[in-house]
């Protein structure tokens, strides 16, 4: 809370409080309506057909992205924003997303329903992918631009403080060693993400590497369905992929700014 205080003594303008407050109360009443269970869906679930998990698992995240999209609107009144869905490359977004569905569809993922482990496999990795998306709208795509002003580590911890905040996990959960986890977790989660879309301003991007977090860590309907060594091939081989991919990325980043600078400077000469 303090940080949060200190934060807002350097807003750029008026409305911020305004637009965290949206944010955040959207955020948490909504998504946990879903993640409580207020409306007994849970019952529900082995009564849908699989392609189903694809909308059911996002609605418990379906607050923080609702408060995202209402604030970023209402910030984009004020100032120019960065971070947005394809981010710099809609060509990488893509590719890094593949990864994790494909890989989740070859493995398969065991479950209680009588189907295939490769096809609960790849609606699984769509539905981890898309809860993702709606969490990162909010942690990185609507945070990540409101706070850019203040220094990284502030940012982060104010991040992850509201992250953990919002997931309730200590009325279920109320021992003190779980909750110092997934804190940690959280602030971990924050600094490695934030760095990506600092990188990449892509959203989707960094959905990948929530979607990692989530499915091995937190996500019931496909970590309980993952063996140890499944998981650990997950971590061999979608992060070196995905850093392969970065850099690359990176890369074509570098090369398409000096071609903009060859350019202007061109500009500039034929002008005089």
């Amino acid at each position: 809370m303090k940080l949060l205080q200190e934060a807002l003594k350097h807003k750029k303008n008026k409305h911020v409080f305004i637009r965290l407050i949206i944010f955040y109360l959207v955020a948490i009443v909504v998504s946990n309506i879903f993640r409580f269970d207020l409306f007994q869906l849970e019952s529900l679930y082995n009564s849908l057909p699989l392609w189903a998990i694809i909308f059911y698992s996002p609605i418990q995240a379906s607050g923080v992205l609702l408060g995202a999209l209402i604030s970023i609107k209402l910030l984009r009144k004020n100032v120019n924003t960065e971070i947005s869905f394809w981010g710099t490359s809609k060509k990488w977004s893509i590719i890094m997303s593949l990864f994790p569905v494909v890989l989740l569809m070859i493995l398969g993922i065991t479950s209680d329903r009588t189907t295939s482990s490769n096809y609960y496999g790849l609606i699984g990795g769509l539905s981890a992918l898309i809860y993702c998306v709606f969490e990162e709208y909010g942690w990185r795509g609507y945070l990540e631009e409101e706070l850019k002003h203040m220094n990284e580590l502030t940012r982060n911890l104010i991040i992850a403080g509201l992250w953990y905040v919002w997931h309730l996990s200590f009325l279920r959960t109320p021992e003190l060693m779980p909750n110092l986890i997934l804190l940690l977790a959280l602030i971990v989660g924050s600094w490695g993400i934030g760095k990506i879309v600092k990188l990449t301003k892509s959203i989707l991007a960094a959905s990948c590497f929530h979607m990692v977090i989530n499915i091995i860590l937190f996500n019931g309907y496909i970590r309980n369905g993952l063996d140890r060594t499944n998981k650990i091939v997950i971590l061999a081989v979608l992060i070196p992929i995905w850093m392969l991919i970065l850099l690359r990325w990176k890369k074509e980043m570098k090369e398409d700014n000096n071609i903009v600078n060859v350019l202007g400077v061109k500009c500039e000469i034929g002008t005089k």
